[in-house]
């Protein structure tokens, strides 16, 4: 992998401010990020320590409290390291690692949710055939298959990225390094990198957010066609959870993603703020919505906790 081109006395490292004009309350800052990631990974290793049922949905449920996990841990420790030590240095391998990671698992995380849009879909519309179609070894396949995607994706990102010239400025006012803020400290043509960006963002977020459209457009049209009114409430019961966790996964991401690239009018660190609670409040928050809105998920923390 290329080298960037950075200052002659230190050529291997970038410098992450944090937040910038906020320096002097990083520590106040700290407290509350920190107390979000340790809620949100006690509730996710929960879901995947205490989840046994071996359904098609629970598997599910674990794929997302992975990519939950992995989205908080991909930018925290570094964030915290920066907040109470003032260490802002990260070499260009780990920030190059770092953005790989943090964009595969963003894609990774919006393909578990087609995947669960498309089991609501299954559930309510065809009950019956639910088990022979929604098996365990093929939502494995889904999930390899949405991993495998993601690479392919991203993989291109640290490529291009690492053919910028930099021209001695490795400060990136931020606290992890994201692509295009990355990209912003170069001083050669970075359209590259905005398209590719966007290609990522309208293409594969587009793609995915109109197959769950079209998959609770097939679930409204079946529990329109149920007359009983119970009927009703019980089928999009089984859907709350699931758009709850929408609601929190997209419309806050394509706010950060397209305030990146287009909203020069938002103060920087109010930006930088609300990104790193996007990674922040949907896995801690995940886990808790599934806690309260699946019974079986319920009973059997109750029990496991019981036990213990």
């Amino acid at each position: 992998m290329a080298v960037f081109n950075l200052t002659p006395s230190d050529p291997s490292t970038f410098i992450l401010t944090g937040i910038p004009g906020l320096e002097a309350a990083h520590v106040w800052i700290s407290i509350p990020f920190s107390m979000f990631y340790l809620i949100g990974l006690l509730g996710n290793f929960t879901v995947l320590f205490v989840e046994t049922l071996h359904k098609p949905m629970y598997l599910l449920l674990c794929m997302l409290a992975l990519t939950d996990i992995s989205m908080s841990t991909s930018i925290m420790p570094k964030a915290l390291f920066i907040f109470w030590f003032d260490f802002k240095g990260i070499t260009v391998a780990g920030c190059l690692t770092q953005m790989f990671f943090i964009h595969t698992i963003s894609i990774m995380h919006s393909a578990v949710l087609v995947t669960m849009a498309f089991d609501r879909y299954i559930a309510i519309c065809n009950p019956l055939r639910y088990a022979t179609i929604l098996t365990n070894t093929r939502i494995a396949k889904l999930g390899l298959l949405a991993l495998l995607r993601a690479v392919l994706f991203v993989l291109p990102l640290p490529f291009i990225l690492s053919r910028l010239p930099f021209c001695g400025n490795h400060i990136i006012p931020y606290t992890y390094c994201e692509h295009i803020a990355v990209a912003k400290m170069s001083c050669g043509d970075i359209t590259v990198n905005r398209m590719y960006g966007l290609v990522i963002a309208f293409v594969v977020i587009g793609l995915d957010l109109t197959l769950i459209a079209l998959s609770y457009g097939l679930i409204i049209r079946a529990i329109l066609r149920i007359s009983s009114k119970k009927a009703h409430q019980k089928a999009l019961s089984t859907c709350t959870s699931h758009l709850c966790v929408l609601m929190m996964a997209y419309p806050p991401g394509l706010f950060s993603n397209l305030t990146q690239r287009f909203g020069q009018g938002i103060a920087p660190h109010v930006h930088i703020i609300l990104s790193n609670l996007y990674f922040l409040i949907p896995p801690m928050l995940n886990p808790i919505i599934y806690g309260v809105k699946t019974k079986e998920l319920h009973d059997k923390v109750g029990k496991y906790i019981c036990k213990r």
